[in-house]
């Protein structure tokens, strides 16, 4: 995101960040991506060699990573107008010999076990019908030892089940989203570890913008409910996660939060 992005974004929701605080952060977040594992040859001793986009879309973020790491990243997709854009980018990018999608219900995935170095979902497996079977199926595929990464939309913490405004807000926001059901972040945890994975790195962001979502006109109802529980704090569409598939020796690693 630019400067002047990441600024109108901090004002959008009406928050009290400084202009200052806000380039410096961006500075930052530029210079990790500009200069971070020197050059060519030492960044790709870095990174993975088989990569897992769950829930891929078009391939934005695919192409993101895929350039800064040299990584060979494959995308996972159900539907094909997508899957046939984000081929045409890829090419555009200079990056379809080394990226490529598959059609297929990340429920049900048509890799063998032990397939990929590396794994994640950015706002994707809130969209499956079962996190326990969803999850299981990225820990199938996972090289033992290898991690998965994701962003995931959930209720925080504070969401009171029981309190009628709280769930307005969780209604709108799946009925305009096309969720079945927003999870809880002990849901998700308890999901994670019940299929397996060991916890690493566990963070929340406790913000949507107004007007997130809104590519239809249904969609500002959903707006409305992301703001809503953003605000409130019971909503998170950025509760992001590090998880390690253990190692066959059953080693592991400690756990942080």
């Amino acid at each position: 995101m630019s400067k002047p992005g990441a600024l109108d974004l901090a004002n959008s929701v009406g928050g009290t960040i400084a202009k200052e605080d806000v380039n410096n952060a961006v500075e930052k977040y530029e210079k990790y991506h500009c200069y971070y594992g020197g050059d060519e040859k030492e960044r790709k001793a870095n990174y993975a060699d088989m990569v897992l986009d769950v829930g891929c879309g078009i391939g934005g973020p695919l192409r993101e990573i895929a350039r800064f790491s040299m990584t060979s990243i494959t995308g996972l997709n159900n539907n094909e107008y997508q899957i046939t854009r984000g081929k045409e980018l890829n090419r555009k990018a200079g990056l379809d010999k080394t990226c490529d999608y598959v059609k297929a219900d990340f429920m049900k995935m048509p890799f063998p076990d032990n397939s990929f170095d590396a794994a994640y979902a950015l706002e994707a497996t809130c969209h499956a019908p079962d996190a326990v079977g969803c999850y299981e199926e990225i820990h199938r595929v996972l090289k033992p030892g290898q991690c998965f990464a994701a962003f995931e939309w959930c209720m925080t913490d504070s969401f009171d089940p029981n309190n009628e405004e709280h769930l307005n807000i969780k209604k709108e926001i799946e009925l305009g989203n096309g969720l079945t059901d927003v999870r809880t972040r002990a849901q998700c945890l308890e999901a994670l570890k019940q299929v397996g994975f060991e916890l690493m790195a566990l963070e929340y962001v406790g913000l949507a913008p107004k007007g997130s979502q809104r590519v239809q006109a249904f969609l500002e109802k959903a707006a409305d409910g992301l703001f809503a529980g953003g605000r409130k704090g019971i909503f998170t569409a950025n509760y992001i996660f590090l998880v390690r598939k253990p190692q066959l020796d059953g080693s592991s690693r400690s756990t942080t939060e």
